[in-house]
């Protein structure tokens, strides 16, 4: 089988967006491919983070992974600052990495804003510990969404520079892994904006833990427009919100937007929403109540990502030792 990993921030509460556009395409692969999933607290303090509160969504974001289908026994989950190698080999892509490479990357231009001045060196130079994540296990295969292409474009950029500089073939090519009904969640307040955990209004987003009044309330809220939804996906042009509801609705039963549109077009909103509100309550209500479970023992949550953790290390370990070698470090032991 193909070697597949992925990794998410503890960045609070994972969003519908979160959970459609990713986690849920995750769980299906833990039978078809060698799946390793990492919550990555190093990316994490590349801005500041209170240490209690890191901890805390470290642990609620690990609970929500195995509540939405990860199985710790089907795959390896861990937390990525448990396995040391991912530091080491980041220093070696540091190394090998192009300034101008980096001085291209999008997102950090996005996260820094105006006073990029200001920011951490972490923040500047994460796409090359993103590269080491993957190829410190020799991935071959990343799910991914589209805002995160680049990346992916540069962790091959890097593992073939170090591949051509030491004159080796050690870092295999990777490949994007883009799956899933609803890739892209929008916000509910804006139809033109990606449904995010960093928006100012909870009204914007679904979170995994909302209760079934909450998720009503939000959906009763949600932006639309006067007209009733349409018959045919042509007339969602320049209706965001309505693409948006009918595309959550489609991802969240498993079935596709023209379908929905069979049963639906020509309703109302109000009428619309309220079916939408109902799946989406019979689909996440067993994914918090699980997510509360899993956190009202945090030994036990703990003890099953220490066990991710060495799993994940007797992949990593060898490799990153082959890599140290190839650069020319001396032996450690």
């Amino acid at each position: 089988m193909s070697r597949v990993f992925s990794g998410i921030q503890p960045s609070g509460v994972p969003t519908l967006g979160n959970y459609l556009g990713a986690i849920r395409n995750w769980v299906p692969l833990q039978d078809t491919q060698e799946a390793i999933y990492c919550v990555v607290d190093m990316h994490a303090i590349t801005v500041w983070q209170d240490p209690a509160e890191l901890r805390r969504q470290t642990r609620e974001m690990a609970a929500a992974l195995i509540a939405c289908g990860l199985d710790p026994k089907r795959c390896i989950l861990f937390v990525q600052s448990h396995v040391r190698a991912h530091a080491e080999l980041a220093w070696i892509f540091n190394c090998v990495a192009r300034l101008g490479w980096l001085n291209r990357m999008t997102q950090f231009k996005d996260k820094a804003g105006k006073n990029q001045e200001a920011s951490s060196a972490g923040l500047y130079v994460y796409p090359n510990l993103m590269a080491a994540d993957i190829h410190v296990y020799h991935a071959t295969k990343v799910p991914v969404g589209d805002d995160q292409k680049q990346h992916l474009e540069l962790a091959n950029d890097i593992g073939q520079k170090f591949n051509h500089d030491y004159g080796v073939d050690f870092f295999p090519t990777i490949e994007p892994l883009i799956q899933g009904v609803a890739a892209r969640v929008m916000s509910l307040r804006d139809g033109t904006k990606k449904m995010s955990k960093s928006d100012p209004s909870d009204q914007s987003r679904i979170n995994l833990t909302d209760d079934a009044d909450t998720i009503a309330l939000k959906i009763r809220r949600a932006k639309t427009d006067p007209e009733p939804l349409p018959e045919h996906q042509s007339g969602f042009e320049n209706r965001p919100e309505a693409r948006n509801l009918v595309g959550i609705l489609a991802a969240i039963t498993g079935t596709l937007p023209e379908n929905v549109l069979r049963e639906h077009g020509g309703q109302g909103f109000g009428a619309f929403k309220n079916t939408l509100a109902d799946a989406l309550v019979a689909h996440l209500s067993p994914i918090a109540a699980e997510m509360t479970r899993l956190l009202e023992d945090p030994a036990a949550l703990d003890a099953a990502l220490r066990i991710g953790a060495d799993r994940a290390s007797e992949i990593a370990e060898p490799i990153v030792a082959k890599a140290r070698d190839i650069v020319g470090f001396l032996p450690s032991r």
